[in-house]
């Protein structure tokens, strides 16, 4: 393993949901090999309440969970990051900071379930699902970087996991 967790951070234009689920399932998949984080580029300044629900559901700690903004991450004092995963076409697009230590990057766009339309037992089942689909990614990510000792590493699995996913 490497001389510290490697670094993630998940980016979502409001950091109120996808992001913020990323970061719980990274941190619990991971097992101590990754270190989570998530920010957004105009942060909504809260989680959302149905996103904090399931969450506590899931059995993932929600305390000190915030929506927060991309820059204080983008500071000499910031915690390293190896990897930098946007969730969402938006902020894929977006000019981002220039991040210390120049980590990989990938994209990794879910649905919005913050702008789902629907009866409150529809939009939790459409947060449930893209929990599910979130998750799913994740998992295969740690499967695949299980032994992987540098970022160098980390970026060949982003990479692998890009290069599948092409048609």
């Amino acid at each position: 393993m490497a001389d510290r967790p490697f670094g993630v951070l998940f980016l979502c234009t409001g950091n109120s949901c996808r992001s913020i689920m990323a970061e719980c399932l990274l941190n619990a998949l991971g097992q101590g090999r990754f270190r989570a984080f998530s920010a957004g580029s105009y942060p909504t300044g809260a989680v959302n309440p149905i996103a904090l629900d399931l969450l506590r559901r899931r059995g993932h700690p929600t305390e000190g969970l915030g929506s927060k903004s991309w820059d204080q991450f983008a500071g000499p004092d910031a915690p390293a990051m190896d990897l930098i995963v946007t969730v969402c076409d938006n902020a894929a697009g977006e000019v981002c900071p220039v991040w210390p230590g120049r980590p990989a990057s990938a994209h990794w766009g879910f649905p919005d379930p913050a702008t789902f339309q629907g009866s409150e037992s529809e939009t939790r089942a459409f947060f449930e699902q893209v929990y599910g689909q979130i998750e799913a990614r994740l998992k295969h990510f740690v499967e695949q970087s299980e032994g992987v000792q540098d970022p160098a590493g980390l970026i060949e699995v982003v990479q692998d996991m890009a290069a599948a996913e092409t048609p």
